[in-house]
């Protein structure tokens, strides 16, 4: 048992509301239950954008992605893109505070986190870490595999769901419980993924996702009882609901309206693969004969989220680039050879997950065509075309359309989108691939919402606070607060009123340096999540 663990942060990817109440009302999740009637609990307003690569560092360091630089799961360098690893994040961490104060800390399977920092105590990285991570102090992944057997980063494709994903969460725990015990932290961060990964993978399934949530109930017992920490956070990083209207193609649109050049010699995925496989998920028929052995091995390539870059070499490798031609209706084929010619656009959508428009400005991107002079005037009137889009059921497509400077601040807000574009409701669906219309159902039936859920119970708490109007923002200053260290002052947040605010401090900053993540089968796994487009 540590004997020192003050204040454990249980990060629940995409807890919310409307996921537990279900389960919470038949019983299901007695632990989490017992958190929230005994502290202080409500909402949890996300940031924008409200997806993984970017909130979780937006939670940890308190601060927006203009000060922390990842937006999403993609870095950008020109048109050039790599996938964002802990070198991106250019805040300090939580756990880099702690170590300023000689404090320990145990962080286990938090996104972006790899590689990972030498801390005070020991981290094994989460979500965009490859599947055998470097993890701090050296040989932790090694000494954790020899103290509780398996432990894995990333589900086994081959072992049967649920049991796959709930054996991970399993992993977790244990790997935490034991880095407790061998390091005796003051601070603990464990995050569960699979509560996320549910959803996208296997939409629909309420049988699963409560298996899920019932495995990290158990976990979080287990975990109370073992490190019997004094101050309990539970904290997801946003929502998670169905998005059952419309589907917008931006680039299509911006394409219609004049903004996007289009080219059919770039390097995105083509379109009908993700179109394919979902007629073959369905059992709808293109307008075809039956593609049989070889087109329903297509569809498995889109399923499990073959690359851009690797999207021909794969068909060429299994004897099926014939198939195109053979299988798929024409008009399929010019939708997906279809991309965004970034030079010669004004603006595009680089990435759906980041919300917004890059702008190709001149001094700024590679071959950039907008004058700075123009940058303003243009931008409005994108801003001003976008905000007037409307369904063809006549219903707002956006609940706001605005320059960034409204979302995000700070020395890397340069590297984000330039306009801001937030679903109404969060309930259309943003798609950066051509597919032949500019709307279309959702891709994804479930996608995320921007209100999460955050708990907080144990010594010192007021239970009777009232968390109304929580950011994610928030969460980091408030766990400086129940360890009793002061804050940043470049954190964006406040400390919730359940606690005592502390003051701030101007910590020293982390080097800038970055590393390049370029790793193929990282790409796969947000490939086959839905978080890489087939023109990313």
């Amino acid at each position: 048992m540590s004997d020192s663990l003050d204040t454990l942060l249980i990060g629940i990817d995409s807890a919310c509301d409307s996921v537990l109440e279900p389960m919470l009302e038949k019983g299901a999740l007695p632990n989490l239950e017992s958190i929230l009637e005994e502290g202080a609990s409500g909402p949890l307003e996300s940031q924008i954008p409200p997806w993984t690569a970017s909130a979780w560092p937006s939670m940890y360091t308190g601060v927006n992605p203009g000060k922390h630089g990842v937006f999403g799961f993609l870095d950008y360098d020109g048109y050039d893109w790599d996938v964002v690893n802990a070198s991106h994040v250019r805040e300090a961490a939580l756990w880099d505070l702690l170590s300023y104060h000689d404090m320990t800390s145990v962080v286990v399977n938090v996104p972006v986190t790899a590689p990972p920092p030498e801390i005070d105590g020991a981290v094994i990285p989460g979500y965009t870490a490859p599947e055998n991570p470097t993890c701090h102090p050296e040989g932790t992944l090694e000494e954790v595999r020899e103290a509780i057997g398996e432990y894995r980063v990333y589900p086994d494709p081959d072992r049967e769901q649920p049991g796959e994903y709930v054996d991970l969460i399993r992993m977790r725990g244990a790997a935490f419980r034991h880095l407790a015990e061998e390091h005796d932290p003051e601070f603990g961060f464990i995050e569960f993924q699979q509560t996320d990964s549910v959803f996208h993978e296997h939409p629909g399934r309420e049988d699963y996702v409560e298996a899920i949530y019932r495995a990290v109930d158990e976990e979080i017992g287990d975990l109370l009882e073992s490190c019997d920490p004094d101050t309990v956070v539970v904290a997801s990083d946003h929502g998670m609901g169905p998005y059952d209207r419309y589907e917008l193609r931006v680039n299509e649109f911006l394409d219609e309206a004049g903004y996007v050049e289009t080219t059919t010699g770039g390097s995105g995925m083509p379109a009908w693969l993700p179109m394919l496989n979902s007629q073959l998920r369905e059992g709808s028929e293109a307008e075809a004969p039956d593609p049989g052995l070889a087109g329903r091995a297509i569809g498995a390539a889109a399923q499990v989220g073959i690359t851009p870059a690797r999207a021909g070499k794969a068909l060429r490798a299994v004897g099926l680039e014939g198939m195109v031609k053979r299988f798929v209706p024409a008009d399929a084929r010019r939708a997906g050879n279809e991309q965004v010619d970034f030079a010669e656009s004004t603006a595009y959508m680089r990435s759906r997950i980041e919300l917004g428009l890059r702008m190709n400005v001149k001094g700024r991107e590679p071959e950039g065509i907008v004058p700075e002079s123009e940058y303003e005037s243009v931008r409005q009137e994108i801003i001003d075309v976008l905000a007037d889009v409307e369904t063809p059921d006549g219903e707002a497509m956006f609940e706001e359309v605005a320059p960034r400077e409204e979302y995000f601040w700070g020395p890397y807000a340069d590297g984000g989108v330039d306009v801001v574009m937030i679903p109404n409701e969060f309930e259309q669906f943003l798609s950066a691939d051509f597919k032949g219309e500019v709307f279309g159902p959702p891709t994804e039936p479930y996608n995320h919402k921007l209100d999460g859920m955050v708990a907080i119970s144990g010594a010192g708490v007021d239970t009777d606070a009232d968390l109304t109007g929580a950011h994610l923002f928030d969460v980091a200053p408030t766990i400086c607060s129940l360890l009793g260290i002061e804050r940043s002052d470049r954190m964006d947040g406040s400390v919730l009123s359940a606690t005592e605010a502390t003051e701030e401090y101007e910590y020293p900053r982390l080097d800038e340096g970055t590393q390049e993540t370029d790793d193929e089968e990282i790409e796969d796994r947000l490939s086959a999540l839905g978080y890489l487009e087939g023109n990313e």
